[in-house]
């Protein structure tokens, strides 16, 4: 099975093609604000340089949150744009699970935390042992992650945009130090999660079922309801 797979949510802008869960082509660029200018070019050279047409593969599959909402916008929509009319299989993945599988060789017996930068001291995040979730994809604040790794006595590992965040407020003494290579999004690691995905499931989604996962409001959304608060107290009033 042929997997094209790419990966918008965060600075790193990432695209790979595998066979199954065997890298043929991997390519990351790791720019800040630069996604729109530089996935479309990175998908043709992967494609012009391995002579593979939209037809060849058999699945596409991106990160559909949490992120950056451009980011994962960006990744979405470039997928449904490459699906539409070809019929190919889609699948969305999480990226704090694809983050996840980073460290699934080298953080063995240990607990893997994905984090990723949310603002005001908060982190995108979930936990995962031994390829395990411990933990669903939430927004949680760094104190409140402290205080639950607190619990765990087997190594942490961080990995995503949020890792420097993250070590700067969470000093416990089981805390390891990764790799920099493993701390960025990778999409490989987004095609072997949607491989694992993909065969586990007994539905096929197509690219009109797939969409963005935020876990939070935009800041027009945030702006739009503060609006609309502050109208019904004057109604009210």
């Amino acid at each position: 099975m042929l997997i094209f797979a790419i990966d918008t949510t965060a600075t790193t802008a990432s695209a790979a093609l595998t066979e199954d869960t065997k890298l043929i082509a991997q390519f990351s660029i790791n720019k800040i604000n630069t996604h729109s200018e530089t996935l479309l070019p990175m998908v043709k050279s992967i494609f012009d340089n391995l002579n593979v047409n939209i037809s060849d593969i058999d699945l596409l599959a991106c990160s559909e949150g949490p992120g950056s909402f451009t980011g994962v916008r960006i990744g979405v929509a470039t997928i449904k744009g490459l699906a539409f009319g070809s019929n190919t299989a889609c699948c969305g993945v999480s990226t704090l699970e694809a983050l996840a599988f980073n460290l699934e060789n080298t953080a063995q017996d240990a607990v893997v935390c994905p984090v990723m930068d949310a603002r005001r001291s908060r982190v995108y995040n979930a936990l995962f042992r031994n390829g395990e979730r411990l933990a669903p994809d939430r927004i949680i604040a760094l104190p409140e992650l402290l205080n639950e790794l607190k619990k765990h006595d087997a190594p942490v590992y961080f990995t995503g945009d949020g890792y420097s965040l993250a070590h700067e407020n969470i000093m416990l003494p089981n805390i390891r130090n990764t790799p920099e290579l493993l701390r960025y999004q990778s999409a490989y690691s987004v095609a072997v999660v949607a491989y694992r995905k993909y065969n586990l499931s007994s539905t096929r989604c197509s690219d009109i079922d797939l969409s963005p996962v935020y876990l939070r409001q935009s800041q027009a959304e945030r702006t739009a309801q503060k609006q609309k608060n502050l109208n019904t107290q004057q109604k009210e009033g």
